[in-house]
């Protein structure tokens, strides 16, 4: 089963052409002071004669992040809390099962997904992500102009082996392996949770997926904690792809993958899973990446943009250079600017921009921009205002964003 490109309902107008002038502008593998131009959602090499220049003199500029793996509708359910690790997913499943009959998270279910969804879009446009690949099936709502991130949609899936068989003690979700892998065309990633686990169910996996012939260039597997070093040498040869969520894997699993050599054979994204298990954003998932391997600031930075971008195969996305999508995120410039990116956080992010338009800004971000005339609605998160472009805002669902106040938008200097 396949999910097809359904072009998003232009509900907003064409925004005007913007240089972005005097910024840094932060790339994985340098930093360079030069303008930066949008025109039609896309950067541009060239500065557009009706462009309106916006100076950014003290700020930094790195591309729009990509989140390579999240659940969206799943980010406002409540966690499950255990007193030690499991082996597997499907162990976490079963217990995870049964916590849904308690009061507070069955309620938490009965919010309309769309409400749902649209809590996960703000998890991640607030810490500068602007494209997120979600791995379940897609909802209308995802492929609207309103929607606050770009998510994937040129992609086939599978949840994963253990719920895709017929069991007895985890049930069916999500097409069947084999039948989603044949529909799925062979330049579109086709991703399934894999090796998510210590068992020897889980280490055993690669094997069946091999089996199944289902392991080829455009395979991604999420996650891969039971990988063995042979398997990592299985995947590099078949040139498919690994996303690693080592925040979900340590708090489910206590273990995660060492992604080094997946990382230096460019096979490897980073993404946050839902809150479920994962972490409370992509800005947290990157501080913990760097705990807990080698990688450095500029080496994450690939993983969240360039790598992310191939890995998906959607190559607008995560760069700054002419072509691609017309994404950005801005914060004050401070010391070494790729170490920086280790110690970010939502309160650090000035202004986001999708596709050449203002979509979350500081007051000061605001005041910079503003012969742009965005209409924008005000809001707390994290005790700092922040200004949202009105067609993103949907309270009912941006007030169960944990941080967030509404009604202090108005209130706070």
């Amino acid at each position: 089963m396949c999910v097809h490109v359904v072009a998003p309902d232009d509900g907003m107008r064409t925004p005007p052409p913007v240089v972005l002038t005097n910024a840094m502008v932060v790339h994985h593998d340098r930093i360079e002071q030069r303008d930066l131009s949008f025109a039609a959602g896309r950067v541009v090499a060239d500065a557009p004669r009706d462009a309106h220049v916006i100076d950014l003199d003290g700020y930094a500029i790195y591309p729009g992040f990509v989140n390579a793996h999240d659940h969206l509708q799943l980010n406002s359910i409540p966690r499950l809390s255990h007193d030690r690790p499991f082996a597997d997913s499907a162990a976490w499943i079963e217990a995870y099962e049964l916590f849904m009959h308690e009061a507070h998270v069955a309620e938490s279910i009965r919010i309309p997904l769309n409400e749902r969804a649209f809590v996960g879009g703000y998890k991640n446009l607030l810490a500068g992500v602007t494209t997120v690949a979600h791995h379940d099936p897609m909802h209308e709502v995802f492929n609207e102009s309103f929607f606050p991130v770009r998510v994937l949609t040129a992609f086939g899936w599978a949840h994963s082996l253990a719920l895709a068989s017929a069991s007895e003690a985890v049930p069916k979700y999500g097409p069947g392996v084999a039948d989603s892998y044949a529909r799925t065309p062979s330049d579109w990633p086709w991703i399934i949770h894999l090796a998510e686990g210590t068992s020897h169910r889980a280490r055993a996996e690669l094997q069946q997926l091999l089996r199944m012939n289902c392991l080829r260039g455009n395979t991604v597997l999420v996650h891969g904690v039971g990988l063995s070093h042979d398997d990592q040498s299985k995947i590099i040869g078949a040139r498919a792809s690994v996303i690693w969520c080592p925040s979900s894997n340590i708090e489910m699993l206590g273990a995660t993958l060492n992604p080094e050599r997946l990382f230096a054979a460019r096979r490897l994204a980073l993404g946050t899973d839902s809150r479920l298990t994962g972490s409370r954003d992509l800005l947290d998932e990157i501080r913990l990446a760097a705990e807990h391997s080698s990688l450095d600031g500029s080496d994450l930075l690939r993983l969240v943009t360039e790598d992310a971008s191939s890995v998906l195969r959607l190559p607008g996305a995560g760069t700054l250079e002419p072509g691609g999508f017309a994404d950005c995120v801005i914060v004050r410039t401070e010391g070494n600017l790729h170490d920086a990116l280790l110690s970010l956080s939502r309160r650090d992010v000035c202004a986001v921009m999708r596709d050449g338009s203002l979509a979350v800004a500081d007051d000061a971000a605001l005041t910079a921009f503003a012969s742009l005339d965005v209409d924008t609605v005000p809001f707390v998160v994290d005790g700092q205002r922040r200004h949202m472009r009105r067609e993103y805002y949907r309270p009912d669902s941006l007030a169960l964003e944990p941080g967030v106040d509404l009604e202090a938008g108005t209130c706070v200097s």
